[in-house]
């Protein structure tokens, strides 16, 4: 869709770091995020419409085709980050933006990951607004050499990549980069739109890179973004107090981090070592501890059930589980799924 967009000067800009093989249907079904989600927020922002097919098997419209609107309750909203749980999306109007005039994209070297988050806060502090602001551990940056044959980690120990865009991309780029001058130990500017696609695309391999070397426990918080340093020092403690590899990269600009817990490779559906759940509800509990909230864009699914019970609450699960009894009173959407 974006590159169908782009042929006529726009842009769809949802950007997952799956955007290789997501759909706009998943996208939807879980509100998901992406790179540039610290300036575009995420895909409930960019839906304006829903065909959704309820599950007494009617069809439905909701939504409008104009940027504003606000008759009735907010049913698009509602439907986005269902999972699949409320009605099935068989149709989506979405809001398309003209394509920034110009991008300017920067790698900023740490020497470790916390010092990469407070880079956040100053970013954050110093009024600059990027549009895709990601941050990668040394342990991950070491695997996606691997995986690729890149050079990343021999040139510190985290990895900030800002991008800015619009017609003042340039001079946004100079006030993020003049917030981390002193705490990153190297900043390089990307020369070309080349040079800054291969930053991009090593951000997009990621999760491959871990996937190459165990079993990836895909996990992803968020936290106020004042707190991302002491988001990041904890779960390092934990990894090293239940003695598993944890690798910690996501969409800083937003607070969202994928502390991924690696072990090793194992049949498909085989049940997750005790170890490494340990760490997880540990990620989960400090996540809440912080203030933040136990997934970001990768919706609840089963895995997450009760932790995401422990975040709303008695009362708006109660209302939850009411809205949705209303809309499945025979519980045949996704069953066993959400909430």
């Amino acid at each position: 869709l974006d590159a169908a967009a782009g042929a006529h000067g726009l842009m769809y800009a949802p950007d997952p770091g799956s955007v290789g093989i997501s759909t706009i249907g998943g996208n939807v079904a879980t509100n998901a995020g992406g790179l540039r989600g610290a300036k575009y927020g995420v895909t409930r922002d960019h839906v304006l419409a829903l065909d959704v097919v309820l599950a007494d098997g009617t069809l439905i419209h909701t939504g409008r085709d104009t940027i504003k609107g606000v008759t009735g309750y907010d049913l698009v909203g509602l439907f986005t980050g269902s999972e699949g749980t409320l009605g099935v999306v068989v149709g989506a109007t979405l809001r398309l933006l003209p394509r920034p005039a110009r991008t300017a994209t920067a790698s900023a070297f740490f020497d470790n990951i916390e010092l990469a988050a407070r880079g956040i806060t100053a970013i954050t502090r110093s009024g600059a607004r990027p549009a895709v602001l990601e941050i990668m551990d040394g342990a991950t940056l070491a695997a996606i050499d691997a995986l690729e044959g890149t050079d990343l980690r021999s040139r510190g120990g985290a990895l900030l990549i800002a991008q800015t865009d619009g017609f003042g991309a340039e001079e946004e780029l100079d006030v993020v980069t003049a917030a981390l001058d002193g705490a990153a130990s190297r900043i390089e500017i990307a020369v070309d739109q080349a040079d800054a696609d291969r930053l991009l695309f090593a951000r997009r391999r990621a999760l491959p890179a871990l996937e190459a070397i165990g079993r990836p426990l895909i996990e992803d918080i968020a936290v106020p973004r004042s707190r991302l340093a002491e988001a990041v020092r904890r779960i390092g403690m934990i990894a090293a107090e239940e003695g598993v590899r944890i690798f910690v990269f996501g969409h800083a600009g937003d607070g969202n981090l994928h502390p991924i817990i690696v072990t090793e490779h194992a049949p498909a559906g085989a049940p997750v070592p005790s170890l490494a759940q340990a760490a997880a509800d540990r990620i989960f509990a400090l996540a809440l501890e912080l203030g933040g909230t136990i997934t970001a864009e990768h919706g609840v699914g089963r895995l997450k059930r009760a932790w995401a019970a422990r975040e709303l609450g008695p009362e708006v699960l109660s209302l939850q589980r009411s809205i949705r009894a209303v809309l499945d009173p025979r519980g045949i959407l996704n069953p066993g799924s959400s909430l």
